[in-house]
């Protein structure tokens, strides 16, 4: 500040020591005048460097950087990582636990349409269960914003894919399979993992995988967290679901599963979860991928639950060797 206010200062000095002069109304004054202008050009030639790049410096600092950063907060694209970007540390609305299935005729997931604020029931009717093309489905959970931002993202990619040169001469139109729709999520997981500005969702990608001939192989079931670890099984849970649902599921697996077996498997699943996590609702949706029909999406429905257990009603303290609380 003192830098910026002194070729002012200067210059009001000057003229008020020449307006004061005795010899300001002489003619013999006029040298003298001509002297003071002089000082006061060579003043401003050499503050006046100094005064821009102190109004370079002030405009940088009040942008909250250095002065190659952008002017809004968290944009800078040429270093995502330096110090004053925004990037999520917690999740605010989050969906919980996602449980699949392989079974004898296809790939089979279920979920919940609770997204939670906090311990808040906020929004009762989120979709949590995504197709993105006729052969692949997704479940997210965690932070529901991005899963929004990442099934964008892949529907953008599957509608690239579908509008190149090559694909318009493709006879059998064929869509990315859902292994190379799990390759490329735990690419994208990864890659802002590694940017530390990460996707907070755990995905569940079913349908089928493909044969090298481009035909419908087996059924695929693979799962990718947040920071791009990726894996497959017969039988996925993410959340609350991989503590309380998974040894269900485990248990209870066969390869030669029917589709209402499995559906039913699922049912109990997700009816313990609403018992167990706080987080989880009894409002359900179940999704299936066939070779058949592709996928299909369940409207959302309320499971059957009991809450006349003894150790619902009555304290462990009152009722003999049970096991309530």
């Amino acid at each position: 500040r003192k830098l910026f206010a002194l070729p002012f200062i200067a210059r009001l000095l000057l003229i008020s020591l020449s307006s004061n002069h005795p010899k300001y109304h002489s003619k013999r004054s006029i040298h003298t005048v001509l002297e003071q202008r002089i000082i006061i050009s060579i003043i401003t030639i050499f503050t006046t460097p100094l005064l821009l790049l102190h109004l370079i410096m002030s405009f940088s600092l009040a942008a909250g950087g250095s002065t190659t950063r952008a002017s809004i907060p968290g944009t800078n694209t040429a270093n995502p990582a330096a110090p004053g970007n925004q990037r999520t540390t917690r999740p605010i609305v989050t969906g919980t636990s996602v449980i699949g299935i392989k079974y004898a005729g296809g790939v089979m997931l279920a979920a919940d349409t609770l997204a939670s604020y906090g311990s808040m029931a906020k929004y009762k009717n989120a979709n949590r269960l995504v197709s993105i093309n006729p052969k692949t489905l997704i479940g997210g959970g965690g932070e529901y914003s991005d899963f929004q931002a990442l099934t964008t993202l892949l529907r953008k990619a599957a509608l690239e894919d579908r509008c190149t040169a090559d694909s318009l001469y493709e006879e059998d139109g064929s869509e990315e399979c859902a292994r190379e729709v799990w390759n490329y999520i735990r690419a994208v997981m990864y890659n802002r993992r590694n940017k530390m500005n990460p996707l907070w969702n755990d995905v569940v990608v079913a349908g089928f995988a493909q044969d090298k001939d481009g035909s419908t192989g087996e059924p695929f079931l693979g799962l990718v967290d947040k920071i791009g670890t990726a894996y497959g099984d017969d039988v996925l849970a993410t959340g609350f679901g991989s503590y309380l649902a998974l040894p269900i599921l485990r248990e209870k697996y066969r390869g030669d599963l029917e589709e209402g077996e499995a559906r039913a498997l699922l049912e109990d699943c997700m009816r313990v979860l609403f018992y167990r996590d706080c987080r989880a609702s009894n409002r359900i949706q179940i999704a299936k991928v066939t070779k058949e029909e592709g996928v299909l999406i369940s409207d959302p429905y309320e499971l059957d639950t009991s809450w006349d257990s003894a150790s619902f009603v009555t304290p462990k303290g009152e009722i003999e060797g049970d096991g309530g609380w």
